[in-house]
């Protein structure tokens, strides 16, 4: 049986909304010349970070499949697959903000970076201790989720000033 893991929501909307904080105002405060193609390039921004945060890694009896999207592929991100049985160990390193990744290590010493940013992030690492049975206690999420929340959180607040401004702008004309 497939299972299906995506890109976590709060993760995914994290960065869409801070996208879109950022550059929404682009379009209204660009010249006349500029104003339709800043715009179209707005429009093609949205569909690349759609588009990027949309990977998932997908589980059998078998073996994990780690999956980007066309343009993830162009931008460098790869597509790999590890059958369960040719993972040797788990590794950790130190980030540079404190946290750890996590690195699956084959029989050959090849490393895969382990997604740290899925839903049902829990069933994915017991699926790791029971066809492996190498214990995944200590994998966790990159980052607390309470970062994406609060990201999104204020880009909204963002998007929400920048609609208030520029409806007094427009109207006090």
């Amino acid at each position: 049986m497939i299972k299906k893991f995506k890109t976590l929501l709060p993760v995914k909307s994290s960065l869409i909304s801070l996208y879109i904080a950022l550059t929404v105002p682009i379009p209204f405060i660009s010249s006349e010349l500029l104003k339709i193609p800043s715009l179209l390039l707005f429009i093609f921004g949205l569909f690349l970070i759609v588009n990027i945060t949309s990977d998932c890694v997908e589980t059998c009896e078998k073996k994990i499949i780690y999956k980007t999207s066309f343009i993830s592929g162009l931008l460098g991100k790869k597509n790999w697959e590890i059958f369960w049985d040719e993972i040797k160990s788990i590794k950790s390193l130190p980030t540079s903000q404190g946290s750890k990744v996590f690195y699956f290590v084959d029989k050959k010493g090849k490393n895969l970076l382990i997604p740290q940013r899925i839903e049902n992030f829990d069933v994915f690492l017991d699926q790791i201790s029971i066809k492996t049975n190498i214990k995944a206690i200590d994998i966790n999420y990159i980052s607390p989720l309470w970062t994406y929340k609060l990201l999104t959180f204020l880009s909204v607040v963002m998007i929400f000033g920048e609609i208030i401004f520029l409806f007094i702008k427009y109207y006090q004309d």
